[in-house]
């Protein structure tokens, strides 16, 4: 069988290498991909994001699947369009993936399926939404309505910050159409996770829960990031909490979302915010997995990752049970200097040729030009590793990372702190 896979970061990377484990699996091509992927014989990368060149490709190759990595392309209906040609694909269509191009369909849509979340309010003119911030004061979350790699969020911690927000959205159009609307929302305090789920339309398959490191460095000080590392499983999602979000959130989710008549295929990523009482509710809806928690989850899955998305895609996932490696996984982000506001480019990666038992350096922000290894984007690398405890794996991740050099590199020393308090 012949797979493509749409994207050029990390999780597309971890996604390739777990689909290579397949003994179905023939061929990978990845779309465009990064320069792990490049150097990897077993990948071949290949140079489209254009949706309508991607579904060419994929009836000349014969591609029996395709994997969509990262929410531009389901915001541009490529599920749809390939749909349409009669091919394999894996993900939501353009209505389904609205949870997460549009923050005012899945708060509208949580509201009207009773899903618990936090109160909130749209708006489009900056009066009104400056009226609003000085009614509830702060804290308070402003989010760009569309997508806005990841920027699109602020948690103003005063009433001046979100203000600011306000301007920087909706006056200065600093996001263009995607901040043309924001969704304000009072603010939850609490502890975060990751929990994400395979669906195809009808069945719920759950995968491993997992936690991921925001701020840029230790202690979560520092601006907000894409992710500077994660690790699976998360001790903070008790069987408790798993069973409630299971009941609260993601069923009725897909049991919503079918309702509605538009039913939800692909990844499901529900991030939560878990109370000191152990009340959960939900921060966003992702259509994908997350980057950087695809990384130890994919380290944890031993079930076929090809059949599980194959099976998903065709409706049957119903006949499968996916198995799980008891250990931890952890992954360190390796960010580039300048990193979140302006990330310096090219500098050269030096990866020695030396073997950390149970570890993988997933690739990123990296291209491979000129016979040289160069970083191309923020976050870099991801330094994976396997251990029996988070003290072990975290053990191993930062000694596979010791195999790494390039000038300015920034990452956390202290990923996975969170987990060994909670142990």
């Amino acid at each position: 069988m012949k797979v493509l896979v749409i994207g050029s970061g990390g999780r597309e990377h971890a996604m390739a290498w777990k689909l290579s484990q397949s003994i179905k699996v023939s061929a990978i091509f990845i779309a465009p991909g990064n320069g792990g992927t490049y150097l990897n014989p077993k990948f071949k990368n290949i140079d489209l994001t254009d949706i309508n060149l991607l579904s060419d490709f994929a009836i000349k190759e014969k591609i029996d699947l395709t994997v969509v990595g990262p929410e531009l392309p389901l915001s541009k209906g490529i599920v749809d369009l390939f749909r349409f040609k009669n091919l394999n694909i894996f993900g939501p269509t353009q209505k389904a993936a609205q949870l997460e191009s549009s923050k005012d369909f899945a708060k509208d849509f949580m509201y009207r399926h009773n899903i618990p979340t936090a109160k909130y309010r749209t708006f489009k003119m900056p009066d009104e939404a400056h009226q609003y911030i000085a009614e509830h004061g702060a804290p308070i979350v402003i989010k760009a309505d569309g997508l806005a790699s990841g920027k699109g969020v602020i948690v103003a911690m005063t009433v001046e910050e979100a203000h600011e927000a306000i301007d920087f959205m909706l006056v200065d159009n600093k996001f263009g159409d995607a901040g043309a609307k924001v969704v304000i929302e009072e603010f939850l305090e609490g502890e975060e996770a990751s929990f994400m789920v395979v669906c195809d339309g009808k069945t719920i398959l759950p995968l491993a829960t997992s936690q991921d490191h925001k701020r840029l460095l230790d202690h979560d000080m520092g601006p907000n990031t894409g992710g500077m590392g994660a690790y699976s499983p998360a001790p903070i999602v008790t069987n408790e909490i798993y069973s409630k979000v299971m009941e609260e959130i993601i069923s009725p989710t897909i049991y919503g979302m079918a309702k509605d008549g538009i039913p939800f295929t692909g990844f499901l990523y529900a991030g939560l915010m878990i109370t000191k009482k152990g009340d959960v509710k939900t921060l966003e809806f992702n259509c994908r997995m997350g980057d950087p928690e695809t990384q130890p989850i994919l380290m944890r899955l031993k079930s076929d990752l090809f059949e599980m998305l194959y099976k998903a895609a065709l409706g049957h996932l119903d006949s499968l049970e996916i198995e799980w490696d008891t250990r931890t996984a952890l992954a360190v982000v390796l960010a580039s200097a300048g990193y979140p506001e302006s990330p310096r480019l090219n500098d050269e990666i030096h990866i020695e040729d030396r073997i950390i038992p149970d570890s993988y350096i997933f690739h990123a922000g990296t291209v491979y030009k000129d016979n040289k290894l160069l970083t191309s984007g923020g976050r870099v690398l991801a330094v994976t590793a396997l251990g029996n405890s988070v003290k072990e794996a975290q053990f191993k991740a930062y000694e596979a990372i010791n195999t790494v050099k390039f000038n300015g590199v920034q990452y956390r020393k202290d990923i996975g702190y969170r987990a060994l308090n909670n142990n």
